[in-house]
């Protein structure tokens, strides 16, 4: 039964996070930092495989996101800051409320105003999150000027969260693109507006003043053709687990028979393809409405699982 195997699933995914939990705190931490300078005032600074930025101006500096908690990596960032350059840090963007892109970011607090989007702060607020809160919020868009510098904050709707923006430097061409510029799968979708993700893949990748593209994991930069691979894995997984879906297959067999060898280019497809289509196909089917409905042992199974609720007859 669908959502018998779905429980499994979700069950077998998490023990199998929890059999490496050991493992990863024997991980060693900020063993790689860098601090690489991307254009005239755009630095990507990181470690771990994940990273921020900072934008320098005459009068201050810009910070973008915290790091992962165990790194120590945003305390070393601020002692750098301090080293290398001689103005303090005026503003903290928040990309989105993620702990592993915001942790420590509170060190900035003594000098800095935080920015974010008008959706992180309940979300940092009410989990408790270690974090810098934000003083300043916004709707969709939000312009910084500092040293003669224009940074401008982008909010494309709901995607990977209801809350993550996008931090574009229009006259140098950059653009950082936190968790959404990517070349690996992302490894479930389960936090994820899949239709407004499309959407915001759209608009980015026809943003104008873009040459380099920074994302928040890989080391890797980008162009702006990215947004539009990734739309195109994301559509067509949408598309093939839907179609299964409609011809009444079960996630069982959806899980056999999708396969997305033409995205082989993306790093992870071999890790990450079935935690991507168990996690479509649950979005799919809290969005849309059955032809089938439910019988009443579904209905009672309903309770244990909310996958298989529907919202109406």
């Amino acid at each position: 039964m669908v959502t018998t195997m779905f429980v499994r699933i979700s069950v077998s995914l998490l023990l199998a996070a929890l059999a490496v939990g050991p493992a990863a705190a024997q991980r060693q931490w900020g063993q790689d930092r860098s601090i690489e300078q991307i254009s005239e005032s755009v630095y990507r600074w990181g470690s771990d495989g994940q990273y921020g930025a900072y934008i320098l101006t005459s009068e201050g500096i810009i910070v973008v996101d915290g790091h992962y908690c165990p790194s120590g990596t945003v305390d070393w960032l601020k002692s750098e800051l301090a080293t290398r350059h001689d103005v303090p840090v005026r503003f903290l963007v928040l990309s989105h409320d993620h702990l592993d892109h915001i942790c420590n970011s509170q060190v900035f607090d003594d000098t800095a105003v935080t920015v974010g989007h008008r959706n992180i702060r309940p979300h940092i607020v009410r989990e408790g999150r270690i974090s810098s809160v934000p003083d300043v919020t916004f709707e969709n868009e939000m312009d910084l000027h500092l040293g003669g510098v224009k940074v401008t904050l982008l909010y494309v709707g709901p995607s990977h969260s209801d809350n993550l923006i996008h931090v574009h430097v229009p006259d140098e061409g950059v653009l950082i693109s936190i968790d959404i510029a990517r070349d690996v799968l992302f490894p479930d979708l389960r936090d994820m507006d899949v239709h407004g993700m499309l959407r915001g893949l759209r608009t980015l990748s026809k943003l104008d003043d873009v040459d380099v593209v920074l994302p928040g994991h890989g080391p890797r930069l980008l162009g702006q053709d990215n947004f539009m691979r990734s739309h195109e894995f994301l559509q067509t997984l949408h598309d093939r687990v839907l179609d299964h879906m409609i011809a009444g297959r079960t996630l069982p067999e959806i899980r056999q028979l999708v396969s997305m060898d033409e995205f082989s280019d993306l790093g992870g497809l071999d890790m990450f393809l079935d935690p991507n289509i168990v996690t479509m196909y649950d979005f799919l089917y809290r969005y849309r409405e059955p032809n089938n409905r439910l019988t009443e042992l579904e209905a009672v199974s309903c309770i244990e699982n909310s996958s298989a609720c529907r919202t109406s007859d």
